[in-house]
């Protein structure tokens, strides 16, 4: 069996080495698998556990959310940032009618919709790295003319004698 501190720290560990767009897609990551397992918990016939976790689920997922529209830096991000913070807020709205009601079909909703919208910041973050990894990558260097007096195919050669 798996030592759970052991798990904890390679959790920490992950957060703290990884760049912001992979905190992104983890805090997405995060919310959409809590969405999923509300969704599972609809199928528990035990009224206690069903309730539980339906709700323990869905505002761990609400709070996922909240920090990513709190972490929006609306004024820089424009038009986007705008956009980000009318569909997270959106998104906490639905999950807390969802959780309220106990409705399936709104926590579906919200796990569809974030589930593309983590497919396309992960698409996006994937083509940021296939440009890095074309930049990166060194030009050809031209090859040096060959010097004055030195026959083609010979090395130049410096000697400190003379």
């Amino acid at each position: 069996m798996i030592n759970s501190a052991k798990v904890q720290a390679y959790k920490v560990a992950a957060v703290r080495t990884a760049t912001p767009a992979n905190l992104l897609l983890m805090l997405y990551d995060g919310a959409i698998n809590n969405l999923a397992k509300a969704l599972k918990a609809f199928d528990y016939d035990d009224p206690l556990q069903f309730n539980l976790t339906i709700h323990e689920s869905v505002t761990k997922a609400q709070a996922i959310v909240r920090e990513l529209n709190y972490s929006l830096k609306v004024e820089a991000g424009g038009e986007l940032a705008q956009n980000l913070v009318r569909l997270y807020e959106y998104f906490d709205n639905r999950m807390q009618e969802g959780n309220i009601k106990k409705n399936k079909e709104i926590i579906a909703e919200v796990h569809t919709r974030m589930s593309e919208l983590r497919e396309a910041w992960g698409q996006t973050y994937e083509n940021m790295m296939d440009e890095k990894a074309t930049d990166a990558t060194p030009a050809p260097q031209p090859t040096p003319a060959q010097p004055a007096g030195v026959p083609a195919g010979e090395t130049p050669s410096l000697s400190l004698m003379g």
